[in-house]
């Protein structure tokens, strides 16, 4: 009878402990509704230690974000880590809506803007592996209205005829001579008048008013961030025969399970859909544009380079597959090669096929390793992906113009945490 009594006690004891290491877990991921983002995830929950993490030191990342929040200078944070395909650290903080006392939620809804290129880019690849056409191939193949580009000289004082035609890669890497319009030259006038992305255009209206303007200097002369991968968007429209968010949903985020990602946000998802503040100096944010009401449907421009809204649990899941070479959970999306190619600096030791990669030519400015690729949003959103230690990081929060450093510091204090 003692022998029985003393095994309870140690099945208890063991229990116990075990519920401990949950409870503590679970605190330090989040509010309630964790449980649902974990399992939209697919990807387990652990207690850090399991996969050389330390929870101890992964709780110095709360303190100083919160300290953005308590300043004023942001509306919130949702923060995630992943190691060896597992969840160590699922945190919410601050509000989605200030105004409206909404905080943060695991499955809150946010624009990821530029986060849409790495997907576009993956779009781009899955047509590439089926043998649709090289890298090398030239656009006006599918967009015969780039087939003859002019392009300015160097000072924008004269308008030439380019002398090589744009070609996917190029797209790909940003060199095709394509901008953004943000700037005062002339070329970024052109960009104004013409309103590429103005409301109801469509990817059609974009790619015509873009062969009109000159581009801003020769194809593969140099990186010039702009819109070459909204016009890759336009070419798997082309490519695939199907519109380009039917295919995104269609190839990607069906098969994997991003159920929250697209240029839409329907009525019944819209009180998840966080709001847009700018940094205003005086008041400290600025919201940007009103709420939407409960019943209104939010649909966006299909544009490949930064159109997407998208919740961390679904672009954790598009970048565990990057990951694991690119499949998750029996869902093939990419060969591994192709996944190595895109991740590969294809251009000035620092650019890949969508995305920024970290390679031994430069020395670092912060921790990490050689070979993560990366990329962010305008809304101050980041990922990164690093695998040689097998990390993936993500931060989400709706900061326009955003002057702080928090996106180094969550790097930082996430690489400290690892202990093997």
């Amino acid at each position: 009878m003692k022998k029985l009594t003393g095994l309870y006690l140690l099945i208890l004891c063991i229990a116990i402990l075990a519920w401990g290491q949950t409870k503590f877990t679970l605190a330090q991921a989040g509010p309630t509704g964790l449980g649902v983002s974990l399992e939209q995830t697919g990807l387990p929950m652990v207690v850090p230690e399991e996969v050389g993490v330390s929870a101890e030191r992964l709780e110095r990342i709360r303190p100083v974000m919160q300290g953005y929040v308590d300043d004023g200078h942001l509306p919130g944070f949702l923060t995630v880590v992943a190691r060896h395909g597992k969840i160590v650290h699922f945190e919410t903080i601050g509000m989605q809506d200030v105004e409206n006392n909404k905080p943060v939620e695991p499955d809150t809804i946010f624009r990821i803007y530029s986060m849409s290129k790495p997907i576009t880019s993956v779009a781009v690849m899955i047509l590439y592996e089926e043998g649709h056409f090289q890298l090398g191939t030239p656009v006006s193949k599918f967009i015969p209205e780039f087939e003859k580009m002019n392009v300015y000289n160097e000072d924008q004082t004269e308008i030439l005829e380019a002398k090589k035609e744009i070609t996917i890669k190029q797209l790909l890497m940003h060199t095709a001579g394509f901008t953004y319009g943000w700037g005062k030259k002339p070329v970024d006038e052109r960009y104004k008048e013409l309103k590429i992305f103005e409301s109801g255009a469509t990817l059609v209206n974009m790619v015509n008013k873009l062969a009109d303007i000159p581009l801003v200097h020769e194809p593969g002369e140099k990186w010039t961030y702009g819109v070459s991968t909204d016009v890759l968007g336009y070419l798997v429209e082309v490519v695939s025969g199907m519109p380009f968010e039917e295919f995104l949903h269609t190839r990607l985020f069906g098969p994997l399970g991003m159920v929250d990602t697209g240029f839409s946000v329907p009525p019944e998802k819209v009180d998840r859909y966080a709001a847009l503040y700018r940094r205003n100096k005086p008041s400290g944010l600025e919201r940007v544009g009103k709420a939407p009401l409960a019943n209104d449907e939010l649909s966006f421009f299909p544009s490949g380079g930064g159109g997407l809204v998208s919740t961390a649990a679904d672009y954790m899941r598009f970048c565990q597959m990057l990951l694991n070479g690119g499949e998750l959970d029996g869902a093939r999306i990419l060969g591994k090669k192709t996944v190595e190619l895109m991740r590969y600096p294809h251009h000035d030791d620092w650019f890949g096929l969508g995305f920024a990669v970290v390679t031994d030519k430069k020395s670092p400015d912060t921790l990490g390793s050689v070979g993560n690729f990366s990329w962010g949003g305008a809304a101050a959103t980041t990922f990164w992906i690093d695998p040689e230690e097998r990390l993936i990081g993500i931060l989400m929060t709706q900061l326009l113009n955003n002057p702080y450093p928090f996106q180094q510091q969550f790097k930082v204090l996430t690489y400290q945490a690892l202990t093997e």
